[in-house]
């Protein structure tokens, strides 16, 4: 294991492969006589340090929260979002139509902030999206229907002390609706799409859009009594023989249900679908107590800026043409809202 001088827990490495095995059956996640015959990175996530281990009889989803973002391992992170994650698997497994969705969680090692999970195949996630794929009407019901559900359920006091994920809320907050809207916010997204950055400044120098941005933030951070799966986008959907299954919940928090579906929203706009199909899913999503459409919208608009001008970049297939049609797109969904 790397001995990084980051807090005392043990960071997992798989170029020591005795050492790795080791670790496995101390904790009991092999079994007597099972073999490690290989690991590998699992998908391209990018907060956790995620392998699908390989063994004599099966596989299984190995995953690590570290104190900072995987792909951005200058962006600092809680570590204890694996125990928040490992607490929404616990709470949804009553929740039967949202757990035959999701990976079965195998184990947990909270002092080194390690979950084990049922792997669910190689199929992928849904990125591919981005790249021209096209969602079909089955998939934009498992999509709806999953959050509905989840939306649905009832928390306990306890579980919402829990699943607060107050440290992961305010990392959220602070790219979703701070960064973007900071006219000091120094990234060079020239370099990613020419021409983009003036597109950006204009957006930016909106004193009233930065302050709808931050009224929107202050709802997301404000505890709320619906449990959220926090980051509910391509990447946390998976294409598998059976339909679609949903990951990485570690964004988690009991809050405004608006939220996942204006994310979900938001990236059925950047992945192109039709507008038919966003206003399909809205209508398929069963209002849940007193759903707030434009706040929904809303959301969607800030999670479409930043996608597009924050550093949490997509494998986006498009131009400086379409991208400031976004982001026009974007602003006016967020102005509807307006902070009513």
């Amino acid at each position: 294991m790397e001995d990084n001088n980051k807090p005392e827990f043990e960071y997992l490495d798989i170029g020591n492969a005795a050492r790795f095995e080791t670790y496995l059956r101390e904790r009991g996640w092999l079994a007597q006589g099972e073999r490690l015959t290989g690991a590998a990175r699992a998908g391209d996530g990018n907060m956790n340090y995620t392998l699908r281990v390989r063994t004599s009889t099966r596989s299984f989803i190995l995953k690590q929260a570290r104190p900072w973002v995987e792909k951005y391992p200058d962006i600092a992170a809680p570590a204890e979002r694996a125990i928040v994650e490992a607490s929404f698997y616990a709470q949804i497994v009553n929740i039967s139509a949202v757990a035959a969705l999701m990976p079965k969680l195998i184990g947990v090692d909270a002092e080194s902030n390690v979950l084990v999970l049922e792997d669910m195949g190689e199929l992928g996630d849904m990125t591919d999206l981005y790249r021209g794929s096209s969602l079909t009407e089955a998939e934009v019901d498992a999509l709806t229907e999953y959050i509905t559900h989840l939306h649905r359920a009832g928390v306990s006091e306890e579980a919402k002390q829990q699943l607060s994920n107050r440290s992961m809320r305010e990392l959220n907050h602070e790219h979703i609706f701070r960064l973007p809207f900071d006219p000091a916010f120094n990234f060079d997204l020239d370099e990613i799409t020419p021409g983009l950055k003036d597109a950006a400044s204009g957006l930016r120098d909106d004193a009233g859009l930065r302050l709808i941005a931050s009224q929107l933030g202050s709802v997301y951070l404000a505890n709320g009594g619906t449990l959220l799966h926090g980051d509910y986008f391509p990447g946390s959907w998976l294409r598998v023989n059976g339909g679609i299954r949903v990951i990485d919940p570690e964004f988690c928090f009991v809050g405004c249900k608006e939220f996942d579906v204006g994310v979900m929203v938001a990236h059925f706009a950047l992945s192109g679908q039709p507008d038919e199909l966003i206003e399909c899913a809205i209508g398929r999503y069963k209002r849940v107590d007193d759903f707030d459409q434009n706040l929904a919208y809303g959301f969607a608009g800030a999670e479409i800026i930043r996608r597009l001008i924050g550093v949490a970049q997509l494998p986006l297939a498009c131009g400086l043409k379409q991208k400031i049609e976004l982001l026009d797109r974007a602003r006016n969904w967020m102005l509807a809202w307006g902070g009513d």
